[in-house]
């Protein structure tokens, strides 16, 4: 219900652009490649493309995703080795700049950019806080001190925002159960996974030598190597599915559990069938050619990649974790749902997508319901007052 009110016709989405430009600021430590990072330089450049004038501050200017920083977004960069000790540069940041709204995200994030708000004084931003992830497993998870610190600083924090966006019901009730916070008070926002050049992206040639013609299909597993994103289930799935038929697996990205699955790899005797070739600058290339992507996580918030698969027309597979698979797939309605570690059932429904897989135009249309257009329309109406409907209207009052 709540995502629907915002699949807006043409007209409405043409109202949300009738504004004057505003300086607007997103806040970040730094551009490592998480999904997050990812998500809030696309919503930057979306703003900049609308004639606004739009700064990315960040603590250190690191990380592969500087690359791909929009030409009409300007970098600012605090300095700071940590996001805690930039709390007074942000703050002085604000006082100069003087944005009419502040979005960040991450939990240590938010909680910095909400007290750097409250200490730039009277003419202080709209604070747009949004959680990407389930908070209590990072919480668990957590092993710096500081980040434990902003954790536990939810419950009383979070409140000052002027508006908390979650990017799944899931991650929302996740949230309010963690922070004891009001859920009346959350946002569901989807990310802004579907671009132009998402799509000028898929169209390149990757370097992949097994995406060439005439080679077995392709399984692809996307994301950071991490417990979370559970690749160890997905190798134990694809042996599975190697003993019956012909097929290879690519999984794009880098962490610490990189030697760990190449262990298994070995245990597993794939060697020659699994590949990781590390971090892609551009992954879509790989989406657009592989038979099925392949979901094999945990634990999620609303995994931008399982959408960007979808936006190429693979077909996909996902573990029905805790959470977003299920709202973006619709419960299964396009693509099969998995329980979470389960090799067998993920071998089995990744044989069926192999076989039989869905219509190309099905998932692509699926997919433009998370367009940039649309998250972009819902947070100029959050941050910058825009009410397009009536119906959004009656929504956030």
């Amino acid at each position: 219900m709540e995502a629907a009110l915002w699949r807006q016709p043409v007209r409405a989405r043409q109202e949300a652009r009738v504004v004057e430009a505003s300086k607007l600021a997103f806040f970040l430590q730094d551009l490592a490649g998480g999904g997050a990072e990812r998500v809030m330089l696309t919503l930057a450049g979306g703003f900049a493309d609308r004639g606004h004038a739009v700064d990315l501050v960040l603590v250190r200017a690191e990380g592969p995703c500087l690359d791909d920083l929009p030409a009409n977004v300007r970098l600012v960069t605090l300095g700071t080795k940590r996001t805690a000790f930039s709390i007074a540069g942000l703050a002085r940041y604000l006082r100069k700049e003087r944005p009419r709204a502040l979005f960040s995200a991450l939990v240590h994030v938010n909680i910095a950019a909400i007290l750097a708000a409250r200490l730039s004084g009277a003419r202080r931003p709209r604070v747009i806080i949004t959680e990407h992830n389930q908070i209590a497993r990072n919480a668990a998870r957590a092993r710096s001190p500081l980040i434990h610190l902003a954790h536990r600083a939810v419950s009383e924090v979070y409140p000052l925002a002027d508006e908390i966006v979650a990017v799944s019901a899931g991650v929302a009730e996740s949230l309010a159960a963690y922070g004891a916070l009001d859920r009346g008070r959350l946002r569901v926002v989807p990310n802004p996974v579907v671009t132009p050049s998402l799509h000028r992206k898929a169209g390149a040639e990757t370097p992949h030598p097994w995406f060439g013609a005439d080679q077995p299909p392709i399984i692809l597993g996307v994301g950071r190597l991490t417990a979370q994103k559970d690749f160890a289930n997905l190798l134990r799935a694809f042996a599975m599915l190697r003993r019956t038929r012909p097929a290879r697996l690519v999984i794009l990205g880098e962490g610490p559990a990189r030697q760990d699955l190449q262990r298994l790899i070995a245990e597993l005797d794939l060697t020659e069938d699994v590949d990781l070739p590390g971090f892609a600058a551009n992954p879509y290339a790989y989406m657009a050619r592989a038979a099925v992507f392949v979901l094999s996580s945990a634990w999620e918030g609303l995994p931008t990649v399982l959408i960007e698969a979808m936006a190429c027309g693979t077909p996909v597979v996902a573990t029905d974790c805790p959470s977003g698979p299920s709202e973006i797939l619709m419960a299964g309605r396009f693509g099969e749902l998995v329980p979470v570690n389960d090799p067998a059932a993920l071998s089995a429904a990744m044989m069926r997508t192999l076989d039989k897989p869905p219509p190309r135009s099905m998932l692509c249309a699926r997919a433009d319901d998370f367009s940039l257009e649309q998250a972009v329309d819902r947070y100029s109406e959050l941050a910058l007052g825009i009410l397009p409907t009536d119906a959004l209207r009656a929504r956030v009052s």
